[in-house]
C-alpha cells in the first residue's frame, strides 16, 4: 500500500517538485553545469515504500539529516509516484540538479537508468545511485554493499536460535539484489547447524507489484512460513518487512530485521521484543560520505562498496536477549572473523 506523494524534508523545493517534478529550473546562471555556485544541499529521490519504511529509505534519510546538521544544508527528499516511468525519474533528477542540489541520489537500483541519463546532462553535478554498480561515469558514485555478509550473520543467528529447526526468508522482489540476502542467509544457516530447513518466499516479481511496499503481503507470507513451523523469519522486503515483524510478534516467534536497526524504530516499538537482530547496511553512512565528499571538493566517483571489514554492513545487538546470549555471540564473532580473514567465502547468489 502506497502513500500519496509528499516532500519528506522541509526544503526550498517547490511543491511541484514532489508531485509532478515538472516545469521550472532554478535561478542558477548555469543550469547545465548543475546549479551554479550555491549548493542547496543533497537531494534524495526515494525508492518504493518512501519515507517511513523503517528500513532502507529511512536509513538514507538519516544520512541526509546528518549532512544537513553538519553542513547547514537544506536538503530535500522526494517520494516516488505510483506507476511512474524511467522518464518520470529522469525528469525528477534533472529538476533537482537544476535547482542546485548536489549530490543528487537515487535511492534504489530502479533509479539506475535515470541516474545515467541525468548525469550525462549535468556533468558538474555529482549523482549517486544506491544498490547499483552498472553506471560508469566520472560524476556518478555507485553506492553498493556486501549484503550477503550481514545476511550470513543473520543466518548464524537464526540457526543458533531456532528450536523447530525451520526458519524463513521473505524477499520483497525476486531480483538479483534480494537473492544476495537469501544466499548469505541460507549459507549462514547451513554452516552453523545441519538439518535446519530454510523456507523462502518472494512477495512479487516486480517492485511495481508492491513487493517492497506492502506490509500485508509480508504478513501473509510470514504467517504461511510460521504455520509451516518456522520460528525465526528474516525479511529483506523494505516496508513489507513490517508485516513480517508484526506476524512474528503475534505468533511469539523471532523476526530478523533488515537495513536499519529495526529494534530501535519508533514505528515498530510495540513489536521490538520479537526483533532478535537486524542485518544492517550503512546506507546512512554512504549518503553522508558522498555529501561530505562533494562539500570537500573531492566528490567520490565510481564504485564504493561497503563490507563487514569496512563496517558498512553488520548485525545489530540492541536486543538484550541477543546481546547477552554468550553462545550466540561467540558464534557470530567466529563467523565475522572468518568472513574478514577470507576463510569464509559468502555466496551472493
Amino acid at each position: 500500500m502506497r502513500r500519496v506523494s509528499r516532500i519528506a524534508v522541509a526544503s526550498v523545493a517547490t511543491a511541484a517538485l514532489a508531485v509532478t517534478v515538472s516545469a521550472c529550473g532554478s535561478s542558477s546562471s548555469s543550469q547545465s553545469a548543475g546549479g551554479g555556485d550555491k549548493n542547496l544541499g543533497l537531494a534524495l529521490a526515494y525508492d518504493v515504500g518512501g519515507k517511513g519504511d523503517q528500513s532502507f529509505n529511512d536509513a538514507a534519510t538519516a544520512g541526509m539529516d546528518k549532512a544537513d546538521q553538519e553542513f547547514g544544508y537544506k536538503s530535500t527528499a522526494v517520494e516516488p509516484q505510483d506507476g511512474e516511468s524511467d522518464a518520470d525519474k529522469v525528469q525528477r533528477l534533472e529538476t533537482l540538479a537544476k535547482q542546485g542540489y548536489n549530490p543528487v541520489i537515487g535511492v534504489g537500483f530502479a533509479y539506475a537508468p535515470a541516474v545515467k541519463a541525468a548525469a550525462a546532462k549535468f556533468p558538474k553535478t555529482t549523482f549517486g545511485i544506491v544498490d547499483d554498480n552498472q553506471i560508469q561515469a566520472s560524476n556518478v558514485t555507485d553506492l553498493v554493499f556486501h549484503e550477503e555478509q550481514a545476511s550470513y550473520l543473520a543466518g548464524v543467528a537464526a540457526a543458533k536460535t531456532t528450536k523447530t529447526n525451520t526458519v524463513g526468508f521473505v524477499g520483497g522482489v525476486d531480483v538479483p539484489l534480494i537473492h544476495k540476502f537469501e544466499a548469505g542467509f541460507k549459507q549462514g544457516v547451513a554452516d552453523t547447524k545441519k538439518g535446519v530447513t530454510v523456507k523462502s518466499q518472494y512477495l512479487t516479481q516486480t517492485a511495481a507489484e508492491g513487493g517492497f511496499s506492502s506490509p500485508d503481503k509480508g504478513e501473509n507470507a510470514a504467517n504461511g512460513q510460521i504455520d509451516a513451523g518456522a520460528d525465526v523469519v528474516y525479511a529483506a522486503a523494505g516496508l513489507s518487512g513490517q508485516g513480517v515483524i508484526k506476524a512474528a510478534s503475534e505468533h511469539k516467534i523471532w523476526a530478523i530485521g533488515v537495513d536499519s536497526d529495526q529494534y530501535k524504530q519508533d514505528a515498530l516499538a510495540k513489536y521490538k521484543d520479537s526483533i532478535l537482530t537486524s542485518a544492517m547496511k550503512d546506507v546512512a553512512g554512504a549518503v553522508y560520505n558522498l555529501a561530505k565528499s562533494v562539500k570537500d571538493g573531492k566528490p567520490q566517483t565510481g564504485e564504493v562498496r561497503a563490507s563487514l571489514a569496512t563496517g558498512g554492513v553488520s548485525l545489530s545487538d540492541s536486543n538484550p536477549v541477543f546481546k547477552n546470549n554468550a553462545d550466540l555471540q561467540a558464534a557470530i564473532k567466529k563467523a565475522e572473523e572468518g568472513i574478514k580473514n577470507g576463510s569464509i567465502k559468502v555466496k551472493d547468489s
